[in-house]
């Protein structure tokens, strides 16, 4: 075993989290390096998101970063040149029932106190937004114009591309099989290829972390839950936000569909019960299920042909929130995991505040309010409404 590079920070994990942490990191002259069992970049789960990002969530935490990382990407072709396909058609969740009704009305009060621009549309209202929604027994529903969706490929390569430009170091296809320590504090890591030493060492190994943490002795409480999602062929533009249906049925929870700007319709369920374990195979039963919601939401869509469909692994957490902090036990290890499949929307916003944890920067109330609804030590009493 040869012994690499001393650095500061290293990352492991090249997906959703750790790729925008690398850039904040490297940006503030942080010597970081990040490890992957995967390839390339954003091989785990990151390839199998279909590229929403929202803010609009029930938990403070979730708004505040989501809100972050809607200004990093809207203004990401403007500010580093990338062309991401970002699209600001919004985000809407549809209401047939007066529960669900009931719901995202009571979700405005905490949603407009963290600074979301959401409103409740009704029926007529969220008619002249979206023409082709089912109007047999529509409510109304909740929108939000300022999210909106990008390409995750293309975002996901131009973080890594302005991450190696600032100084940031990646290997691929180098799993983590020990982490050191010395004094009751992380010294490094152990790979086949070297081992690297380094006095922080982030934990953002999405569905993997669980392993991750074992080389530590810790269990954490993330277990991947299997979803699938699909694309169809292109077709001319009709549909601009993300639809969001969250009546449950028979083999799913919710739903939620949208037109990329290149004309394809992306679209994933949420399995229920959830289906847990690493099989990233797609079945048979995915498409009848979606298929048939879908139609029944926006009936102009029964013509609509499918490409193809995929399965990607969401690291779910007891509550559906992710774990962020530092570890008490063992100095130097910091948390940022269980993003229970919104890695894609939360990591700008998340890489930039792991930046200002692991350079010791003052941290704001509002960082410390994040920190604290997200703590890896938290009760998991309750569940997110809009998970």
């Amino acid at each position: 075993m040869t012994r690499g590079t001393s650095y500061d920070v290293i990352i492991i994990g090249a997906g959703s989290v750790g790729v925008p942490a690398a850039l904040a990191m490297a940006k503030a002259g942080v010597k970081v390096l990040v490890l992957d069992q995967f390839a390339s970049q954003g091989q785990g789960s990151q390839k199998a998101a279909i590229g929403g990002i929202r803010a609009t969530h029930s938990d403070p935490a979730k708004i505040s970063l989501c809100l972050r990382s809607l200004e990093i990407v809207s203004t990401w072709e403007e500010t580093y040149g990338h062309n991401v396909e970002w699209s600001r058609g919004g985000y809407c969740f549809v209401a047939y029932r007066e529960r669900e009704e009931r719901i995202l009305k009571d979700l405005l009060h905490v949603q407009h106190r963290y600074g979301l621009a959401i409103d409740w549309l009704d029926r007529r209202e969220l008619l002249r937004v979206i023409p082709d929604l089912n109007a047999d027994g529509l409510l109304g529903g909740t929108f939000a114009p300022q999210d909106g969706h990008c390409s995750t490929i293309l975002l996901g390569h131009a973080l890594y591309d302005e991450a190696k430009r600032a100084g940031a170091q990646f290997m691929y296809g180098t799993p983590v099989t020990g982490i050191a320590m010395r004094g009751g504090r992380v010294r490094g890591v152990t790979t086949p290829r070297a081992e690297f030493s380094a006095n922080v060492v982030v934990n953002a190994a999405g569905a993997w972390a669980r392993e991750v943490g074992h080389l530590l002795s810790v269990d954490h409480p993330v277990t991947p839950d299997a979803h699938e999602g699909g694309i169809s062929e292109p077709v001319a533009p009709f549909l601009g936000p993300m639809l969001v249906d969250t009546r449950p049925a028979p083999g799913s929870a919710n739903y939620y569909f949208f037109q990329l700007r290149s004309g394809q319709v992306v679209f994933c369920i949420t399995p229920s019960p959830s289906i847990w374990g690493e099989d990233r195979r797609e079945t048979s039963r995915f498409l009848p299920m979606v298929s048939q919601r879908m139609i029944g939401l926006v009936p102009r869509l029964r013509n609509l042909r499918v490409r193809r469909t995929w399965r990607g692994l969401y690291p779910m957490t007891p509550d559906g929130s992710p774990l962020v902090g530092w570890s008490r036990e063992i100095e130097g290890y910091l948390m940022a995991i269980g993003m229970c499949g919104q890695g894609f929307m939360l990591g700008p916003g998340l890489g930039e505040l792991l930046a200002r944890m692991v350079t010791q920067e003052e941290l704001s109330a509002k960082d410390a309010e994040v920190l604290g609804i997200l703590s890896p030590y938290r009760s998991f009493a309750a569940e997110e409404a809009l998970k």
